[in-house]
């Protein structure tokens, strides 16, 4: 906690740059961000958790109507000022309860993580790479392709329909640089007006904060222009999903070197990576089918996670808990470069604080217990049998939204690392979304049945 004095500071300064409101922005189990607005004039009440919530009207913070309100407390020292809308500051905020840390918040879980590294020596950086469609919803809640010329079958790095979308994505660039995350690449990914931004990696808490808030802007932007950005992992069935890649690695606390580091030459697997390295995707891919209900937590998911559905190509996504170097077909690869592990099931639904933690304790585990991945996979997975599976010792990764919680719930690590509450309070909200899924009557189901029989 700052002192008054910086507190007073703080608040003289965002004064000066015209700020009015105030949000500590948390997220709840689904990672949509919660808070309330605290004018400037109440910066030092806002500073030291003045702000309560009734968690039951929330999903996820575990409360009945009958408990105490929990507060948040905001990250002094992330404060970003909404480009779009400069008389609101915005810092992500952990909630408290009586005082304490409040342990059924993915924040306060992640930063209770990462000192558990720290106890270790280690950091933990994290790279994610943000896909997102930009659609329009016709009346009736239809995601349409905004031109009607944007048909290409595979229109992955094309530029025609990139400069079709330039002024968001003008916008939303331009923001990453001005915010100081270091935007290095844009492009249009493989479905109709999907597209990726890439900005440098950051300690994991940073990382997903900005996670957080990049949905947010592209959101904003996106609604200025009459459309929608959404971060729905597959909201067309014939065309690719939008994926967050998790790229992670390891740092020395004491002189921030990459812990993954090695140059391919010597490393005797030749996948660029430390001993230390290997040992971390060990640990994740002993824990990869529960991992997968955090890394791709909705229905929709797994419609992502599929060999390729209704396209006539391959989809990219993982659908086998291996890992290989450039190969795209396993859930963790190891990019050409080396020195960093990147987990390929994440998606763009996914709570990032939640499953960070979870990746985290899988690869601290996997190095405090020297876990052997085994030999990487470099063909093309997607193409061989069962059998051939069976001989590898590689699984599948979840099928289903259902099957994901199964594995989630029947795994003792997941409520090491996470606690029983927290633990609980996922498999309850997304039991019953499975629930309410599986209950509904489709579309699909009334063209095939209705007149079928």
């Amino acid at each position: 906690m700052k002192t008054d004095q910086e507190i007073d500071s703080l608040q003289g300064d965002l004064k000066a740059k015209g700020v009015k409101y105030c949000i500590g922005a948390y997220v709840d189990i689904h990672g949509v961000p919660k808070g309330k607005f605290v004018p400037i004039d109440h910066f030092k009440h806002f500073a030291h958790g003045s702000e309560l919530y009734t968690g039951y009207a929330l999903d996820g913070l575990g409360q009945s109507p009958n408990d105490d309100e929990i507060a948040s407390v905001p990250d002094l020292d992330s404060i970003t000022i909404l480009p779009w809308n400069t008389e609101v500051a915005w810092m992500p905020t952990d909630n408290t309860f009586q005082g304490e840390p409040y342990e059924i918040n993915t924040r306060v879980a992640l930063k209770k993580q990462l000192a558990a590294a720290a106890e270790m020596g280690f950091g933990f950086n994290l790279g994610i790479e943000c896909e997102v469609f930009v659609l329009k919803q016709t009346e009736s809640g239809q995601l349409e392709i905004p031109n009607d010329d944007d048909n290409l079958e595979k229109s992955c790095y094309d530029v025609k329909r990139f400069l079709d979308r330039y002024q968001w994505l003008d916008k939303v660039s331009t923001t990453i640089n001005d915010l100081g995350w270091d935007m290095y690449s844009l492009d249009h990914e493989d479905a109709s007006s999907q597209f990726e931004f890439d900005f440098k990696y950051a300690d994991a808490l940073t990382m997903c904060d900005r996670f957080i808030f990049f949905r947010l802007m592209a959101k904003q932007y996106a609604s200025e222009e009459g459309l929608l950005a959404t971060f729905m992992p597959k909201p067309f069935a014939d065309k690719t999903g939008s994926g967050a890649h998790f790229n992670m690695s390891l740092f020395d606390k004491e002189t921030g070197k990459n812990l993954f580091e090695c140059p391919v030459a010597d490393d005797p697997r030749g996948l660029g990576l430390t001993e230390m390295g290997y040992y971390f995707v060990g640990g994740i891919l002993k824990h990869g089918r529960a991992l997968c209900a955090a890394f791709a937590p909705t229905v929709n998911s797994y419609k992502r996670l599929v060999r390729k559905g209704l396209m006539s190509y391959y989809t990219w996504a993982p659908v086998f808990n291996s890992f290989g170097k450039n190969n795209r077909t396993n859930a963790l690869r190891v990019p050409m470069a080396g020195n960093r592990v990147e987990s390929r099931n994440a998606d763009a639904s996914c709570n990032p604080y939640l499953a960070a933690t979870l990746a985290l304790a899988a690869g601290l585990q996997g190095i405090r217990e020297k876990i052997d991945p085994g030999k990487a996979s470099e063909d093309n997975l997607y193409e061989l049998t069962q059998e051939e599976f069976a001989e590898r010792g590689i699984e599948e990764l979840p099928q289903d939204l259902r099957e994901a919680v199964q594995a989630f719930a029947s795994n003792p690590f997941v409520t090491e690392t996470l606690g029983q509450e927290l633990r609980d309070e996922f498999i309850t909200y997304k039991s019953e979304e499975w629930r309410q899924y599986h209950q509904r009557i489709s579309q699909w189901e009334i063209k095939a049945y209705a007149r079928l029989f």
